[in-house]
């Protein structure tokens, strides 16, 4: 091969990689522990997204975001009103992706208070139209549908375009996953109901297509210097 091929096809490459798409996907997960259940969960939702939407042309990157890192920043957020350093950089990580996984333990059949406290220092309007996947984690199948009647409508109430499919993993799940009998036949084991949540989501990111990505709402404040009338 000469090298004035080698040229061609190098930039070839180069030009289709620039063609695909690339998309945000933004996994908020409220686990606490370390290795956690929900921090597992979120990967693997995240995972199967990947794979679809990268089957669909699209390069994507996963932000991870686990809010026990910023446990005390949220609670100084919910106090002054602005949140500061790391914690601004996770928000604005969410805001301005395509898409969102939230993933949080459920304690006393609902989500987590540290959960709840990060979706409080959102600005109202940061998710309106945002393409949302939940999920949860807790003991028992029982608390399952806490996702229908807490979660969904916690974020629904943001406007948010919540996904149908959402994905619970009570403990037993864990155990569960690698049996190939049974009811997975049904298409209801835990990891048949990630890929499930996972092609939902990336098809509406697929045909959401490229958004607008919220404006800042400071870009239009003046400076000092020129409320100062200086040059």
């Amino acid at each position: 091969m000469t090298e004035a091929a080698d040229r061609t096809r190098s930039t070839d490459v180069t030009e289709a990689a620039e063609e695909r798409d690339h998309r945000t996907i933004a996994v908020v997960h409220a686990g606490l522990g370390q290795p956690s259940s929900t921090r597992l969960l979120a990967d693997r939702m995240a995972g199967a997204t990947v794979r679809e939407l990268e089957a669909l042309g699209h390069d994507v990157t996963v932000e991870m975001i686990e809010l026990r890192d910023h446990g005390h920043a949220i609670v100084d957020a919910m106090l002054t009103g602005f949140p500061t350093g790391e914690l601004a950089r996770a928000v604005e990580t969410v805001t301005q992706a395509d898409a969102v996984i939230a993933v949080t333990p459920l304690f006393t059949t609902t989500y987590s208070g540290l959960f709840k406290s990060f979706v409080d220092i959102l600005d109202k309007e940061a998710l309106t139209g945002m393409p949302v996947l939940l999920g949860a984690t807790g003991g028992t199948p029982r608390h399952s549908l806490a996702l229908e009647y807490s979660m969904r409508p916690l974020f629904t109430y943001l406007r948010a375009d919540v996904v149908t499919t959402s994905v619970f993993a009570a403990t037993d799940d864990w155990a569960q996953a690698a049996n190939t009998s049974g009811r997975d036949g049904e298409g209801s084991s835990l990891p048949q109901r990630i890929e499930r949540a996972g092609r939902s989501l990336a098809g509406l990111v697929f045909a959401r297509g490229d958004h607008k990505k919220p404006a800042d709402p400071f870009s239009s404040t003046p400076s000092f210097l020129d409320m100062l009338g200086g040059e």
